[in-house]
């Protein structure tokens, strides 16, 4: 359990007086300095694939990096955080002892292996940072929510500026956010698939990591502790995610939405309820004739359906064989399965996998080409996908541990409930095509899921 301050040091502590603050920062409840890195990192949320933010595997975020500097700058309060998330705490030096056998045996690259544990920090940071601001510190979340809310309607105003250029051939806005852009995706000659808004995310598929890794589960939290706040975070998921498909920003989205409103419709239908029920399996008979339409009418999925994906959409061609590569190693090397390759070593893994999944995919007499071989470098290789890259670098018993400590800590706290457990499938799911282990999903739904109505 948390211990609260009892001397009223907290409030002693208070950051001067609101009226001796810049008017923009005038109404933050802050206990000292440090909690305006709190304010930027939540402000910055959305901001995760600029020039302006510090590479991670495929992202470029800010926010992590706010909230691990916010963590130090509170290191006398993570003694209270530690004992109530010890054994999260404790989980990087499983994953360093694992590390060691594949860098004494396979190879030691320092700077992807920095990232990747960086990564794991910046998880960590994130769950230390609710429980220093929220639990310890009582800082006003309602401030909290109301930065989000404005940080996320700004980052979808961006994309519909984005949209409008590329629509009416605005050059200069396109050139601008092209420069922005550590990874642009809305010029027609971007190498990623271009003439789509991105926002500020660091490619279009990340849309529904923010939308329903984020702000879904801020929803849910806000139900009976706030329903205006509930309702502004409902409609900003709403308007986000259809102006994204209808501006063409990618597939992920529609297939998260897709997935993530079922999820939700699960969550709030009383399913004994026999008119809650009714109007639950008439909105998924509305969605499955949506499904339909949209596939019929979006090209991408189109080519997909007809072509197969590996011939009828080159991004959804190239997770799967950026998947597939380092899995074949992995079977073929069953050390290295339950132990991983090591921190930064997902380059060894497709250097030794590449050849038979390259085979698989593209029939047993393909030749590897020869650029396949040197894009093969430490610091360019990537995944697209958690589950693969984690597996990679720390093997099968660190998954296991990872996952197993999760259901332990929600059932040590009570947490089960129909909201906990749809939110955990959610989150398996958005998983699957991301690889940022420093994003916020995870640490949010570990902190707050004991804090969710409707125990079981």
């Amino acid at each position: 359990m948390y211990r609260p301050m009892t001397d009223n040091a907290t409030d002693k502590a208070r950051y001067s007086t609101p009226a001796s603050r810049p008017i923009y920062i005038r109404h933050l409840d802050v206990t000292d300095r440090s909690d305006y890195l709190l304010y930027a990192a939540l402000a910055l949320l959305p901001v995760d694939g600029t020039v302006l933010g510090w590479y991670m595997p495929f992202w470029t975020p800010i926010s992590p990096w706010l909230l691990m500097l916010y963590t130090a700058l509170n290191w006398r309060l993570i003694p209270q955080v530690y004992r109530r998330f010890r054994t999260f705490f404790l989980f990087p030096l499983l994953l360093v002892a694992l590390s060691s056998f594949g860098w004494f045996t396979v190879a030691f690259h320092p700077l992807p292996a920095l990232w990747s544990l960086l990564g794991i920090g910046g998880a960590l940071a994130c769950l230390a940072s609710l429980g220093i601001a929220v639990t310890i510190k009582h800082l006003d979340w309602r401030q909290m929510i109301r930065i989000i809310l404005i940080a996320y309607w700004f980052a979808f105003a961006v994309g519909v500026v984005q949209f409008l250029s590329i629509k009416l051939d605005i050059t200069f806005v396109r050139d601008w956010f092209s420069d922005l852009m550590s990874r642009e995706y809305i010029t027609a000659d971007s190498a990623w698939g271009g003439n789509r808004p991105q926002f500020l995310f660091a490619e279009p598929s990340y849309i529904g990591m923010h939308l329903y890794g984020v702000l879904l589960p801020l929803m849910w939290l806000m139900r009976r502790r706030d329903r205006i706040y509930a309702r502004r975070l409902r409609d900003l998921i709403i308007v986000f995610a259809a102006g994204s498909i209808i501006m063409g920003a990618g597939v992920r989205i529609i297939l998260d939405t897709g997935v993530a409103l079922v999820i939700a419709i699960i969550v709030d239908t009383d399913f004994k309820n026999h008119k809650q029920a009714r109007l639950a399996w008439g909105t998924f008979g509305v969605m499955a004739v949506a499904g339909v339409a949209v596939a019929l009418l979006n090209s991408r999925i189109r080519a997909i359906l007809a072509q197969g994906p590996l011939l009828g959409d080159d991004s959804t061609s190239a997770r799967i064989s950026q998947t597939m590569t380092p899995l074949v190693a992995l079977i073929k090397h069953p050390a290295n399965l339950l132990l991983g390759f090591g921190s930064g070593n997902i380059v060894e893994a497709n250097r030794q996998g590449t050849t038979a999944a390259y085979a698989i995919l593209n029939g047993p007499d393909a030749k590897v080409p020869w650029w396949v071989w040197k894009s093969l470098t430490p610091t360019n290789v990537f995944t697209m996908s958690s589950y693969t890259s984690f597996i990679t670098e720390f093997g099968l018993i660190g998954f296991i541990v990872l996952v197993s400590i999760i259901l332990r800590y929600i059932t040590r706290q009570h947490a089960w409930s129909k909201t906990t457990t749809y939110w955990l499938i959610l989150t398996a799911y958005l998983y699957l095509q991301f690889e940022g282990y420093a994003f916020y999903v995870i640490p949010l739904l570990i902190w707050a899921s004991p804090k969710i109505e409707g125990r079981c």
